[in-house]
């Protein structure tokens, strides 16, 4: 629904009561001495075992989502614009719900470690050479925060999705993300413009 006057009713933001000293962080909130790879929108901590990839529009060639390969999981990460007041989870987490559905799949909400997220199972679709079984489902945690002026959401498969100890390793590295959001102007739900590592440090060859 495309409405360019005000929302009748504003959503609450939602997010851990922590979020502040625990994340995800805002750039103001962050240890400004710890070594982040900058990637725009978002900077993230470098550990052990973890492979950064970038999820680049094949048209545009913008990077439009980071992709953390970490604990035999992957974390999908897309910063969007937010408003001061008020919050984009609760709307965005039924938009997903109902692209889900359309596809097929099937959603449960059910409170996580960051509120409410979205357990999903959505179907497989065949890619190139490779046959997909009928009714085959893939599983995914979909996970959201609303901060000041700001939406991070997350995309959560593999054994995150299932196993408790990935989850428990994937959502510190969710939370360890910062979001930068930067003084520019932007409409809600633009993604705040992501890039390529200025160091060779974590990032991905092209």
């Amino acid at each position: 629904m495309e409405n360019t006057g005000e929302i009748p009713a504003e959503q609450p933001k939602s997010a851990p009561e922590d979020r502040a000293v625990a994340g995800p962080f805002d750039e103001s909130e962050a240890n400004p001495v710890r070594p982040y790879v900058d990637l725009g929108g978002v900077k993230v901590l470098p550990r052990e075992g973890l492979h950064l990839r970038l999820e680049v529009e094949e048209g545009t060639k913008r990077v439009v989502a980071i992709g953390l390969d970490y604990a035999n999981s992957t974390l999908q990460v897309q910063p969007f614009a937010a408003p001061r007041s008020s919050g984009l989870w609760h709307e965005i987490r039924a938009q997903i719900a109902d692209q889900i559905a359309r596809q097929g799949g099937t959603t449960t909400v059910r409170e996580g470690t960051f509120g409410p997220e979205l357990l999903a199972q959505i179907p497989v679709a065949a890619g190139d050479g490779q046959q997909a079984q009928q009714g085959q489902m893939r599983l995914a945690r979909f996970v959201g925060v609303d901060g000041p002026r700001w939406f991070l959401r997350g995309v959560i498969a593999g054994e995150a999705a299932v196993d408790p100890e990935a989850a428990a390793k994937i959502e510190d590295l969710f939370r360890s993300v910062v979001v930068v959001r930067g003084n520019t102007p932007m409409p809600p739900r633009d993604l705040i413009p992501l890039r390529m590592p200025a160091s060779s440090t974590g990032a991905p060859t092209v």
